[in-house]
């Protein structure tokens, strides 16, 4: 686990055995009080207390802590309590060691503004379980020489990638888009135009795509070059099917006039080009 949890010890009884259900009275009372408090969060408690024993033998306070540290960022209760949800380790954590420290990493470091901390940790609540220094800092010290800097430094929303290993993920999608016969510094400007692209995985998404691209479209990689949004469409929902209405037709379009627009306006299109051909023709 990568955050840092402080757990409370407060004085045991003498069974020492942590059961499945409280043993005394005043102890039955507190573990009530923080099961209905996860609850009122709508945290499922018996998937926290499966994922964190630790929440056993916290104080209440140390909850409490910790929602009003995700208020302190601007984070609603309900949005807390859909992170709390995910990542019930917070719950125990201790917000001056183990959160503050990323907030002040993502202000003073990455230079993310204040107001949009909410929407980054809302985006990436992942953010809030990664070390600064074993994570946070090498993703940022990397993502910052490929190009992420000046007026393509990291906001809000892109955030994310601060939480992917350089390594195992970062590294591959860029020797994925090298490999395709693209130069180093054109893979790099495709991701400063589109960093979501280091967010998609190779197999499920780059492999698929762009062999449906070369061999179905006999498409150009130049294009992919030109509007890199192409692997953020769904192959399946959007590419097919609109590649394919093309192809009944007889047309073509650049990548971006065919996946940019909404539903109604391809058709539109369709419609527009289906009459100027039926105009030339009896012309």
């Amino acid at each position: 686990m990568i955050i840092r949890l402080q757990i409370p010890t407060p004085p045991k009884p003498e069974n020492t055995q942590i059961n499945l259900l409280p043993t005394t009275a005043d102890s039955g009372f507190k573990f009530r009080q923080k099961v209905l408090y996860l609850q009122s969060l709508r945290v499922n408690p018996a998937k926290a207390l499966h994922k964190n024993p630790n929440i056993r033998s916290a104080p209440i306070s140390t909850l409490l802590s910790v929602t009003q540290c995700l208020s302190s960022m601007g984070v609603e209760l309900a949005a807390a309590g859909r992170i709390l949800d995910m990542y019930p380790e917070l719950l125990t954590a201790d917000a001056y060691e183990d959160i503050y420290p990323i907030l002040d990493f993502l202000i003073n470091v990455v230079r993310i503004p204040f107001p949009d901390i909410r929407k980054a940790i809302i985006r990436c609540p992942r953010l809030l379980v990664s070390d600064p220094d074993t994570q946070l800092r090498p993703a940022f010290q990397f993502l910052t020489e490929l190009g992420f800097s000046g007026p393509h430094r990291l906001t809000a929303q892109n955030t994310v990638l601060l939480v992917s290993s350089v390594e195992l993920t970062l590294i591959p999608k860029i020797e994925f888009l090298v490999g395709l016969g693209f130069e180093y510094d054109q893979v790099r400007n495709m991701v400063l135009r589109s960093p979501g692209l280091l967010t998609f995985s190779v197999e499920n998404n780059y492999v698929p795509k762009v062999e449906y691209f070369l061999k179905e479209m006999n498409g150009d990689l130049e294009e992919i070059k030109r509007f890199p949004q192409y692997f953020s469409f769904s192959l399946e929902k959007k590419i097919k099917p609109r590649h394919r209405l093309l192809m009944e037709h007889g047309f073509s379009m650049a990548l971006s006039d065919m996946l940019k627009v909404s539903d109604g306006e391809f058709n539109a299109r369709l419609i527009e080009r289906r009459l100027r051909m039926l105009d030339s023709r009896s012309s």
